[in-house]
């Protein structure tokens, strides 16, 4: 048996933090120095974990979800953020050649690069979904399961839910759906960073900020976009935000969000990873949703869920529903993502 650290029944987590990676590198790509670091058993079952974010950098606490006998876990840090080079907190290369297929060729790359020939399981959640179908769109014959958390499809009105809500008429109009009516508090200071007469498009308005050469007001506004993420991503108990209201971590985290969200993730098309849906549906999918997710609200996995239906009638996805918000890291949800683990 394994000691952990806290609690399963408290945490969901059934095993220990790692105290430090079976290996570790850098790998070239293009101007991109790309940090990757393995945990569990070397001989084990690939899996390749895929933060979320954008921006958001791989811990080793991630491993927790992993079984280190059963699995060889293989994380990066995507481009910008994290160990990565160059860092987008403070060099503005790190924007440059960093698409969404930028970083399914990184994936490419790191599973060449560390040996991995047999069909791999793909684990991400929120943006790491975004990145995991992205990559099964094009590389079905590399994957032996897709285990997803939090389904991001990344379109404007999943944008604009978020982080638009009621901007334009703050704060008194109840105008529309958003994350804004159950979390009015932090709401607040996300949408005031903001001038009034530029809140008709906040995504925009916070990228006139991050991508000027020089801004007074870039910290604050790091800050006030990072929060707003970590705050909303717990539904009980309230969230530790010392990694959100740090200011190197949230430049990073502000600026590379940012940057995909004002281009949609570089998609070709809105629906793209609904419409390719027929790609992928074979494979065997598991979904894990937080019910009272509202920075990736359950209408996104429920459209998902709906498309693999219509495209593999027969081959249904796993779908599970806990009661919890967006963290993976909710007892709920990390118990339900663990247990898949196991039973794979």
């Amino acid at each position: 048996m394994f000691d952990v650290h806290e609690s399963e029944a408290a945490t969901g987590l059934a095993y220990p933090e790692p105290s430090h990676p079976i290996a570790e590198g850098f790998m070239q790509r293009d101007h991109h120095r790309v940090y990757w670091h393995e945990y569990g058993n070397p001989g084990g079952e690939p899996v390749i974990f895929l933060h979320g974010g954008p921006g958001a950098g791989s811990k080793a606490r991630h491993a927790r979800f992993f079984n280190p006998r059963k699995y060889r876990v293989v994380m990066f840090d995507q481009r910008g953020c994290g160990r990565s080079e160059p860092r987008a907190q403070d060099d503005p290369r790190a924007l440059d050649a960093n698409t969404t297929l930028d970083l399914v060729g990184d994936i490419v790359a790191l599973r060449a690069a560390r040996g991995l020939a047999e069909p791999a399981h793909i684990f991400g959640g929120s943006w790491g979904s975004t990145l995991a179908l992205a990559y099964a769109i094009q590389h079905t014959a590399d994957i032996k399961t897709l285990i997803l958390r939090g389904i991001f499809l990344c379109r404007k009105p999943d944008l604009d839910y978020f982080y638009q809500g009621n901007a334009t008429t703050y704060p008194a109009g109840i105008d529309r759906p958003g994350t804004y009516l159950s979390y009015p508090e932090a709401w607040a200071p996300f949408v005031e960073t903001i001038a009034q007469e530029k809140r008709g498009n906040m995504i925009q308005a916070y990228a006139e900020i991050f991508n000027a050469t020089s801004h007074p007001r870039l910290e604050e506004a790091a800050k006030a976009w990072s929060v707003w993420e970590g705050a909303t991503s717990y539904l009980s108990p309230g969230p530790n935000l010392a990694d959100h209201e740090d200011p190197e971590f949230a430049k990073a985290f502000a600026r590379l969000e940012n940057h995909y969200f004002t281009h949609q993730a570089f998609f070709p098309s809105p629906d793209y990873l609904l419409d390719h849906a027929p790609d992928y549906a074979h494979l065997p999918i598991h979904i894990v949703q937080g019910r009272f997710d509202q920075v990736c609200p359950r209408f996104q996995a429920d459209q998902l869920v709906a498309a693999l239906r219509r495209a593999a009638p027969g081959r249904p996805p796993h779908y599970v529903v806990t009661t919890a918000g967006h963290s993976a890291f909710e007892p709920e949800t990390a118990r339900a993502l663990t247990r898949i683990m196991d039973d794979l």
